[in-house]
């Protein structure tokens, strides 16, 4: 007993097993020593008078569905074959659930907020604002950067300070999360909903001409996954008629498109710093713009509308945009840490690729062009869409312990943004990656086992649909 208390502290996992040559005829645990010495056992007696030999088991090559479903009623399963060699071991904490993407913030953010409340700044006026928005700009190269505290109230700004408003129009991508055309229906304006790149899943660059008007205005290009939008013929198409362009990089910190962090091609870039992004404040959003008095103006709304040279003094209706000096402190922290989470998250999309590259079910995502994609989520896509399939994936991955999600529906799916769709037989590429898209977990933080694990999920749910 006594060397099985060693072992059990040198391993850490709270208990062990008892061998007899390969053969596994037995399991200790702490709790089962405790128990021992209470009713006046010995260190120097043998485990076997108080190991559990009536242990269950699963045998080699069972499906990881079964051990998952089986660690409901066990905390430990070993994995033997048919002689009862031990060849593995499952437990909760090995087989735990995979979640979709989950803030790491192992760096410096508790130091900096902890700055922030011994000193007292905590709201929105504070070194670490000034400090986020000057490093974020250094970061991606932009002019100016402003932050604010969501990435929607970023694109609502954005469109005000760049004079967008009542009956303009503005083109949107169909497979987006729904900010974009909010904050255009916000200011007034009218969103134009065109289809999506296939292989990008980004705004169709091609269908921009063939939808401008007299009363077109802007193009908002969203950077989806982390995948560039098509930029060069954007831009040329944007000066052509003097449009406004607003990127949403929402989803792209560390996404590169001809060598340029994206976010610097267009009038304005937006950015979110949710719990779920590359880098996160809990809350919070930036601003880039190119021309100085845009950026000005977008500072004078952020902050009410009022003066800076004349305190309580508002010389426009403004907005309470702000970001705090808490807020700010995270994102510090997070972004001196940023150029390693898009590392990760490339490094996962590679592993990811190369575990699926023999799936006959799915289509992986890449990079098209001179672009970097940042794989703020690894998303893979059904050769065959259909709602259904992909829900019963997404039902079976979830009882392998695995969170997985849907793509965004394609926009002019839904209530609000029906009457702004062209006509439902242009959006044949948004539907079909909308119908067929899976999100696959994408932390900076997730492991070659983990990903190995959602891998081997994949081909079994796969072997089954196939058969």
């Amino acid at each position: 007993m006594r060397e099985t208390i060693k072992l059990i502290d040198q391993n850490t996992a709270g208990f062990c097993f008892v061998m007899q040559g390969e053969i596994l005829k037995g399991i200790v645990t702490d709790g089962d020593i405790r128990r021992s010495l209470l009713d006046g056992f010995s260190l120097d007696q043998k485990v076997d008078e108080i190991m559990e030999t009536d242990f269950f088991s699963l045998k080699k090559g069972v499906s990881l569905l079964e051990i998952q479903l089986q660690l409901k009623n066990f905390k430990i399963i070993p994995i033997v074959d048919d002689s009862g060699k031990l060849v593995d071991f499952a437990t909760p904490k090995r087989f735990h659930q995979i979640p979709i993407v989950e803030p790491v913030l192992e760096g410096k953010e508790l130091e900096y907020v902890m700055d922030c409340v011994s000193t007292g700044w905590i709201s929105s006026q504070g070194k670490y604002v000034k400090r986020f928005e000057q490093e974020f700009a250094n970061y991606t190269g932009a002019d100016f950067a402003l932050s604010v505290f969501n990435g929607t109230v970023a694109l609502h700004l954005a469109l005000v300070a760049l004079g967008i408003g009542f009956e303009d129009e503005v083109i949107v991508p169909d497979l987006t999360f729904a900010s974009p055309l909010n904050a255009v229906l916000y200011v007034g304006a009218k969103p134009v909903i065109l289809d999506i790149n296939p292989n990008t899943a980004c705004l169709n660059v091609e269908l921009i001409e063939g939808a401008i008007t007299e009363k077109t205005k802007a193009i908002i290009p969203v950077h989806l996954y982390g995948h560039p939008t098509d930029m060069n013929p954007l831009m040329e198409i944007a000066k052509k008629y003097s449009l406004k362009v607003i990127e949403d990089c929402a989803e792209a910190v560390g996404s590169y498109y001809h060598g340029q962090h994206v976010g610097c091609f267009g009038d304005a870039a937006t950015f979110s710093f949710f719990g779920n992004k590359t880098i996160t404040t809990g809350e919070g959003g930036m601003i880039m713009f190119k021309e100085k008095t845009v950026f000005e103006k977008a500072q004078l709304l952020r902050d009410h509308g009022m003066s800076k040279e004349k305190r309580y003094w508002h010389e426009e209706v403004g907005f309470n945009y702000r970001l705090t000096n808490l807020q700010a402190a995270v994102g510090v922290a997070q972004l001196e840490r940023a150029d390693h989470f898009v590392s990760q998250k490339r490094w996962m999309a590679k592993i990811y690729t190369e575990g699926l590259r023999n799936s006959q079910l799915f289509l992986l995502p890449g990079e098209y062009g001179d672009v970097v994609n940042s794989y703020w989520l690894y998303t893979i896509y059904l050769r065959n869409p259909s709602e259904e399939t992909r829900d019963s994936i997404l039902d079976q991955l979830k009882n392998f312990g695995i969170q997985a999600r849907p793509v965004f529906y394609s926009m002019h799916r839904m209530p609000p943004y029906q009457k702004y769709a062209l006509c439902s037989s242009r959006y044949n590429h948004s539907l079909s990656l909308s119908k067929g898209g899976i999100s696959l977990p994408s932390s900076a933080s997730v492991t070659l086992d983990e990903i190995n694990r959602v891998c081997d999920a994949l081909y079994e749910i796969e072997s089954t649909l196939l058969s």
